[in-house]
């Protein structure tokens, strides 16, 4: 069984581990479903260079806490694991674990989805990108994007 749902958190994680954690001891479920979320080099036509990510303490968990209610009332699904780091990243580091078991997979890839939909636009994190343009380094704090509102939306 999973000691914790959730975690906020600087260090890395494995994804090997988190699946083995998964499916540790559980003969339930025939399905593992997971999504890894990382940093990518470009955004919007510019170069990133790190992307920083903070979050409210206690707030996001309690965010993650109910998303991960909804799924579970949604869906058939067993076991849950949401994983999001804070701090400084750099290109091509994990950002987000998403990962889900069920009985099905159709349950478990459902669930899984919604749950990193919701987590867009209803947990408290704000990310701000350093890019580069021409030689000259800058920041940008993102907002959300209309498309990851229209996402989460189509679940309703």
């Amino acid at each position: 069984m999973l000691k914790q749902e959730i975690s906020i958190q600087t260090d890395d994680f494995s994804l090997a581990d988190e699946v083995a954690l998964l499916e540790k001891d559980n003969v339930t479920d025939g399905a593992v479903v997971t999504f890894t979320g990382r940093v990518r080099n470009n955004n919007n036509g510019n170069s990133v260079t790190t992307l920083t990510l903070e979050h409210y303490p206690g707030m996001t968990e309690k965010s993650l806490a109910k998303i991960i209610i909804q799924a579970k009332e949604r869906w058939n699904i067993g076991r849950v694991k949401v994983i999001h780091r804070i701090g400084e990243l750099s290109i091509g580091d994990q950002i987000v674990f998403v990962g889900v078991t069920s009985k099905h997979r159709q349950d478990a890839f459902a669930a899984n989805e919604f749950i990193m939909d919701y987590l867009k636009v209803k947990a408290p994190f704000w990310k701000k990108e350093q890019i580069t343009d021409d030689g000259q380094t800058s920041e940008n704090w993102l907002d959300a994007k209309n498309s990851d509102s229209d996402k989460a939306d189509l679940w309703s």
